[in-house]
């Protein structure tokens, strides 16, 4: 038994509604994968600032500032490790948002983070030598409160190497921008060169007839 022809519009009709909905979540999901590259150098300074913050606070007690300051020792201390996190992060966010195009392509914003990262990737290094190099102290020194330092250093070291690899592809994109930048400027002179002044002569040649 065939289909009838109404049976057959509504099948079009559905197959093709499907097709635009999915046409659409793919753009919306494109557009919104564009807008995280873009923006990818906000996302991960904020992520720097929190995340390591976040990890400390469940090591230890609620405590202030003041007080880990006060308390602070190189060997057992993990307060140093968020700081460094936040300064970090905020350094190459203040470098992000003065640097314009040239200076995201060459110039100061992958050099600064460059520095910003290497070092800080040292001094957590250093830090996890001494730190792991002893028995772990609180919670009996069960596995839990070791795993949550091992997952603090990670998570600082990982942010740290973000950081260089987003610099560089942002300094990648910024340099392929200004390169096309400057063919169409190149373009629009030899353009303004050569023709416009043909059709300048043109136009002269007319008007004398």
């Amino acid at each position: 038994m065939g289909f009838s022809k109404e049976e057959i519009s509504r099948s079009r009709r559905f197959w093709s509604s499907l097709w635009r909905g999915i046409k659409t979540v793919f753009v919306l999901f494109t557009m919104f994968l564009s807008f995280l590259l873009v923006s990818a150098p906000i996302f991960l300074a904020v992520a720097d600032a929190l995340l390591p913050s976040a990890l400390l606070h469940r090591l230890s007690p609620p405590t202030n500032l003041s007080s880990h300051l006060t308390n602070y020792d190189f060997r057992h201390s993990l307060i140093d490790i968020p700081l460094i996190s936040i300064v970090r992060s905020a350094i190459i966010l203040c470098v992000y948002g003065l640097c314009d195009g040239p200076k995201l392509s060459r110039g100061p914003y992958l050099t600064i983070t460059m520095i910003c990262s290497v070092s800080s990737l040292i001094y957590v290094s250093l830090k996890a030598a001494f730190v792991f190099g002893e028995p772990a102290i609180g919670d009996g020194g069960g596995n839990y409160f070791r795993a949550a330092e091992v997952a603090l250093f990670l998570c600082s070291s990982v942010l740290a190497i973000g950081h260089i690899v987003v610099a560089y592809r942002t300094s990648c994109r910024e340099r392929r921008k200004l390169l096309v930048f400057k063919i169409d400027i190149e373009a629009v002179s030899a353009c303004n060169k050569n023709v416009y002044p043909r059709y300048q002569k043109i136009l002269q040649q007319e008007r004398l007839k």
